[in-house]
């Protein structure tokens, strides 16, 4: 190997700017560490224009390449975004070859345009505080939080002294990208300084700081591959919170600070709030969390059954199906508790899928039994119901139990059908065709479009319990119910009323034609063992 060619290694593997080296007809032969960080495209990838990104990459910078002196335009990363950059071209050896280095659009070479890092092309310091003051004055105006995520690299000077500083600059562009795939775009990430880095977020509620904080461990932990080393580093984060732990921006940034010692020395890989109260509901979280999934391994969830009863001769006709969670140490748990942190870990999909399989297996088996056949419904979450895989799961669900899908029903409730009307109508037709009905859970309390009503392939509307709970003393809930009941007359849907509590709500019921009611004045929800005696029975008589 040429003394030449060493020199040119060198370079390319030190320099921080993004260079591509093309042959004289501007087809790119070689790119530095840079560009991949740059562009998110292995050089391989890229050159050989592997997939369709890194085909479109390297037809951008084609065009790069034969513009002339300087280009300036978008080049696709491997992530599927589009980062504006600027390029210097050379013509090298008469014309053999050409040579382009590339900057994020506005960067010169070798000093970071204001407010944005040279190296990650994140903001930086220069504008962090202007970014975390914006933040607070948008919440000071429509309420809510700011989180500030304070957040370094756990022992990242090993990294530096035993691969170099290129290696540490690789890892620190790469620590960046993973950064911004874990933050909405109205979030900002920030590289301070060093190993440093902080997230300014708005946020509704604490837990979705914790939901970020560990989507971020969990990202920056998975090995990366850095100039053929697998290199392996964790996060400490500090959390603070506006208005709950400062009066200003200034004071937020140094409680996070603060955090984020804390975090350090508590063993890193962790994150940390500055409220000890928070750190206490972050611990709790963590632990439901981390409960709910041993619940899931060992079985700990049990499905109870609420009757739906005929209102005109007390007949049962039908059941929802009711998580319940009997923990070995602390007994039975809200589902109020569960649920929501459920949905946002995700594990309302596996949970969800699990109570659809016990629902049937045991419908199935009371079938067996001969007793009285009767329609179970089963509630389906927003997750699970935008999931692509709902109704590979439930046509799944159905062969591998026998169920006639005739005594199954889905219950939707109707605020989750209104993001996207025509994907909700055609993954409700999909599911009709199953044979499946489907109910509207709780109508009355959402949108209620009666415009989008008619369109919903839907067998039956719930009335909420909301409009029941006052139906025999306040006039203007119980035409709210009347009206709600001739609807569903109108619509040739069966109508169900939940939260029927005593005796005048059934009579009310009665008379206005609803075919069916659920409540405690017939029964809470009862194990499958009551619920199949109840069954045997036929009919419920209220507790009055």
């Amino acid at each position: 190997m040429s003394d030449q060619k060493l020199v040119l290694d060198a370079i390319l593997q030190t320099i921080r700017d993004a260079v591509i080296i093309a042959d004289g007809d501007g087809v790119p032969v070689r790119v530095n560490p840079a560009f991949e960080s740059l562009s998110g495209h292995s050089g391989a990838d890229f050159l050989a224009a592997r997939s369709e990104r890194a085909a479109q990459a390297n037809t951008q910078m084609r065009q790069a390449l034969s513009a002339g002196s300087h280009w300036r335009g978008e080049l696709r990363r491997g992530d599927g975004s589009q980062v504006g950059v600027e390029a210097a071209v050379s013509i090298l050896d008469g014309g053999s070859h050409r040579l382009a280095v590339l900057h994020p659009a506005g960067a010169a070479p070798d000093v970071g345009r204001f407010g944005h890092d040279a190296l990650t092309g994140l903001p930086n310091r220069d504008i962090f505080v202007d970014r975390v003051e914006r933040a607070v004055l948008h919440i000071n105006r429509i309420g809510g939080s700011v989180a500030l995520l304070m957040m370094g690299l756990d022992r990242f000077t090993l990294v530096n002294d035993a691969l170099g500083h290129a290696a540490g600059d690789h890892l620190l562009t790469e620590v960046a990208r993973r950064l911004r795939q874990c933050i909405r775009e109205t979030d900002t990430a920030v590289r301070l300084d060093g190993d440093k880095f902080a997230l300014v977020m708005t946020i509704a509620s604490v837990d979705d700081s914790v939901i970020v904080a560990e989507k971020v461990l969990a990202a920056v932990k998975e090995p990366f591959a850095i100039d053929g080393q697998e290199v392996v580093v964790t996060f400490s984060i500090g959390i603070a919170l506006y208005p709950q732990d400062a009066a200003d921006a200034g004071a937020l940034i140094k409680q996070a600070e603060n955090a984020l010692h804390h975090a350090k020395v508590s063993g890193r890989n962790n994150y940390q709030f500055f409220s000890k109260d928070m750190n206490n509901k972050a611990k709790s979280r963590l632990d439901l969390e981390s409960r709910m999934r041993r619940a899931l391994a060992n079985e700990e969830f049990v499905v109870f059954y609420q009757p739906k009863v005929s209102a005109e001769n007390n007949r049962i006709v039908g059941a929802e199906s009711l998580i319940r969670w009997i923990d070995p140490d602390k007994g039975m748990v809200n589902p109020g508790e569960f649920i929501p942190v459920a949905e946002e870990t995700g594990l309302i999909e596996q949970i969800g899928t699990w109570v659809l399989r016990r629902s049937c297996q045991q419908l199935r088996e009371w079938q067996d039994q001969n007793l009285s056949t009767v329609k179970v419904s089963v509630n389906v979450s927003a997750r699970q119901f935008k999931s692509r895989a709902l109704l590979d799961i439930v046509t799944g669900v159905l062969a591998e139990t026998g169920l006639d899908p005739k005594w199954l029903e889905l219950e939707i409730t109707e605020s989750m059908l209104m993001n996207d009307v025509e994907a909700a109508v055609r993954k409700m037709t999909a599911l009709r065709d199953l044979g499946l009905g489907l109910s509207i859970d709780d109508f009355g309390t959402g949108y209620s479009s009666l415009s989008y009503l008619g369109r919903f392939p839907i067998t039956t509307l719930k009335i909420d319990r909301a409009f029941i709970a006052d139906v025999d003393r306040n006039p203007k809930t119980a035409e709210i119910a009347r009206a709600i009941i001739g609807l569903s007359r109108g619509l040739n849907l069966e109508v169900v009323a939940e939260g029927c509590e005593i005796e005048a709500h059934i009579q009310f019921l009665k008379d206005n034609g609803c075919d069916t009611v659920q409540g405690f004045y017939y029964s809470r929800p009862v194990p499958a063992d009551q619920f199949r005696a109840m069954l045997a029975d036929g009919y419920l008589r209220g507790q009055g």
